[in-house]
């Protein structure tokens, strides 16, 4: 193991670690005026794997995007694949032989979508879309139904 790689990994925990004192203080989350910007940037900074991500609103609107494209019709052709299987799925996950694809849902209704180089870990993917989404909303966020019940 080189000490560049052990230097990488502390300076991954000190950027979450600020921001984790940051939500625990009074139960919100601080973010700076652009949140969605902010939260995708240290997504991106943090996730090895990714190679583009894209935050979305409740209506499927992108607030912050690593990269050019569609990602809002990618993203609701995504979903409706996987309430085929799920009326409320709450992440996703698609393996092809040229990479994958991760989305994850907030229960405010924002998801994150992530391209990922193959063989990424799934369950740290899952865990930094989360960790953004938690970035744009408050955890007292009322759920959003999405089958109209």
């Amino acid at each position: 193991m080189t000490q560049a790689a052990t230097t990488a990994i502390h300076d991954a925990r000190a950027t979450f670690t600020v921001t984790m004192f940051q939500q625990m203080a009074d139960g919100q989350v601080a973010t700076p005026t652009d949140g969605a910007a902010a939260a995708l940037e240290a997504l991106v900074e943090t996730s090895a794997d990714l190679r583009a991500a894209a935050l979305l609103g409740p209506g499927g609107k992108v607030l912050a995007a690593s990269s050019e494209g569609d990602w809002e019709s990618g993203a609701r052709e995504l979903w409706k694949a996987a309430e085929e299987a799920d009326p409320d799925p709450q992440q996703v996950h698609v393996a092809t032989d040229d990479g994958e694809v991760f989305a994850v849902r907030s229960p405010g209704g924002n998801s994150a979508v992530g391209v990922a180089q193959r063989f990424a870990l799934a369950s740290l993917m899952f865990c930094d879309l989360r960790a953004a989404l938690r970035e744009l909303e408050p955890a007292d966020v009322p759920a959003v139904s999405r089958n109209g019940a």
